[in-house]
């Protein structure tokens, strides 16, 4: 997979990672604090409104109840009991009962508690539960000794469904001592009366409106309890101080609004640190990067890691950490490089070293022959007419001659060396040639120079036509450095076998000789124009230059060039070109 791709796909899953996990946190906290919130408020309006979610959090599994701990708690602070009675009416669950309910309902005495909502001077609330295959009733009994403190009341002062006026004193004060207040309605919710410390003015209820408020006590500032004797009589509203709407709920709500914050501080805090070690994770790799750089700008190419980088790099195993993998391309490439950089220094170094060595030997090998010749011309232009003889003479223009062909050709070898350069880089022209007949040409010529009379020439060729795609100045050039370097360096009497053929796909052009050879050091850097350079011995004939000029002339044609060679065996040359 490629770094752009790896490195997009990294990050995104990352995000969605991270996204997920902050959602999901979100998602968690809002889920607790609606439980929370809601649990309360079911605590505190508990038990008139909470039977059903009692129900709710209730499971009937294999003939048994299961209920949480925390509704059993519920039940017992409030001083409430529950049964839950199954279809024959035994029943099957109870809480908090003390064994003062009965275990077995009759279908009356079910019938009466769901008219009456009355039982044994418990309130009673009912619900059955046809969830499951068998339908489960569920009574919740609770005192409710503020319906029997109005019914009390009703029968002491209620007169015609309202409070006489001469009574009106004694129940003030009887209301008085537990701070509530009594309102009495007609049927159509209109206040007839209202005794007591009352803070609003005469008002109208709702019929919805006072079964809220019944229901959810919690969420008003009075609990209300309901009488009415008889149908058509007056309705009896007793209102009573909320306690826990006083304090306790506000303390709640702030309490809940507090660990709300505290929630989201944290998850702040936790999206804050997850971010700095995000940038702290990828911001790393970046910093050692950065000291790379530095140090290859001041070319220590040697020295891509320290190490201290290597032990936050790799583990003890060699093995690149987690965290770095990503980066895996990025430092192999940085290695690479490193590598590619640390040799290209090496070579130019080597270059540099082999340049100045082969300069060094040039002006030498110029300056040896021009030496030679400013001598004899020295001597020439010194000497009287009549002092050298014609013998003497003769000798002195061979020298002279001999020196200007040899500076001559090591000036025509720097400028095939230059032309190739320039050839290599645009391509030489070529075309469709014939190789046997132009190496066949080109043992000829040696075979018919009269100062080799004492070298033996033999050429070997194979009788199918050789063609290759080159250029025929060049080839020539390739051939007469070949034959001239088996000559060159060889005694006079030495043999020269040349062949030619195919070999698979290619062609092949040999020569061999049966001269004094070369060590392993000498076919090594054969080919390497800097390495003979130059001969400090005027013996020594040939400029040094014509076997790197063969490889570069080879390798132009896209072919490549062995050698075989043992000391007093001989030397064996191959060259390899492609054949069309």
């Amino acid at each position: 997979m490629k770094l752009q791709r790896r490195l997009a796909i990294h990050f995104t899953y990352q995000l969605a990672a991270y996204s997920i996990v902050v959602v999901g946190l979100i998602v968690a906290m809002v889920l607790v604090m609606v439980n929370v919130v809601t649990r309360e408020e079911i605590k505190r309006n508990f038990p008139v409104n909470g039977l059903e979610s009692l129900v709710t959090g209730t499971y009937f599994n294999n003939g048994e109840i299961q209920m949480s701990k925390q509704w059993q708690d519920i039940i017992t602070e409030r001083n409430a009991w529950l049964q839950v009675v199954d279809v024959k009416g035994a029943v099957i669950f109870e809480v908090n009962t003390h064994g003062e309910q009965p275990q077995k309902y009759t279908l009356a005495e079910l019938v009466h508690i769901q008219d009456s909502k009355q039982s044994g001077g418990y309130s009673i609330e009912a619900y059955l539960d046809d969830t499951y295959s068998s339908p489960l009733l569920f009574l919740l009994g609770y005192e409710n000794a503020r319906l029997e403190n109005l019914a009390g009341l009703y029968e002491q002062y209620g007169s015609g469904g309202l409070v006489p006026a001469a009574d009106i004193p004694s129940l003030e004060r009887q209301l008085k001592e537990t701070g509530s207040y009594l309102t009495i309605v007609d049927a159509e919710g209109e206040e007839l009366q209202a005794i007591g410390e009352k803070a609003a003015e005469p008002r109208h209820y709702d019929p919805l409106e006072v079964i809220a408020m019944r229901q959810s006590p919690g969420s008003y500032d009075t609990n209300i309890t309901i009488y009415s004797s008889e149908e058509g009589y007056p309705t009896w509203i007793l209102h009573a101080p909320n306690v826990d709407s006083s304090g306790s709920s506000k303390w709640m709500y702030s309490t809940e609004l507090w660990q709300f914050s505290l929630l989201v501080a944290g998850i702040l805090l936790f999206a804050l640190a997850l971010s700095v070690w995000h940038g702290y994770r990828y911001a790393r790799p970046l910093l050692l990067f950065t000291g790379w750089f530095e140090r290859m700008g001041k070319g220590l190419y040697e020295e891509v890691l320290t190490p201290k980088d290597r032990k936050k790099l790799f583990r003890r195993r060699g093995q690149l950490k987690l965290r770095y993998r990503l980066y895996k391309e990025v430092l192999q490439s940085f290695y690479s490089m490193a590598e590619q950089l640390a040799q290209t220094e090496k070579d130019r170094k080597k270059l540099e070293q082999m340049r100045e060595e082969w300069m060094s030997g040039i002006s030498h090998d110029l300056r040896t022959p021009l030496s030679t010749i400013q001598g004899y011309g020295y001597i020439l232009e010194s000497s009287a007419s009549g002092a050298w003889s014609e013998d003497e003479l003769r000798d002195m223009g061979t020298q002279i001659r001999e020196k200007g062909e040899y500076m001559l050709e090591l000036i025509t070898d720097f400028s095939h060396i230059s032309e190739l350069k320039q050839q290599h880089t645009a391509g030489i022209v070529r075309s469709r040639i014939e190789l046997s007949e132009l190496l066949r040409v080109s043992v000829l010529a040696y075979v018919n120079d009269a100062t080799l009379s004492a070298a033996q020439f033999r050429y070997e060729s194979e009788d199918v036509p050789l063609f290759i795609r080159g250029n025929e100045k060049w080839l020539q050039r390739l051939f007469e450095n070949l034959l001239s370097n088996a000559v060159k360096h060889n005694p006079s009497d030495v043999i020269v076998t040349v062949s030619s053929g195919m070999v698979n796909d290619e062609v092949y052009i040999r020569v061999e000789d049966n001269g004094v050879g070369m060590d392993a050091v000498t076919q090594q850097k054969l080919f390497e124009r800097y390495y003979r350079g130059t001969n400090t011995e005027e013996s020594t004939e040939g400029t040094g230059l014509g076997m790197s000029i063969a490889k570069m002339v080879v390798e132009a044609h896209d072919g490549r060039i062995e050698v075989h060679s043992k000391v007093g065996e001989g030397t064996r040359i191959t060259v390899y070109l492609p054949a069309v």
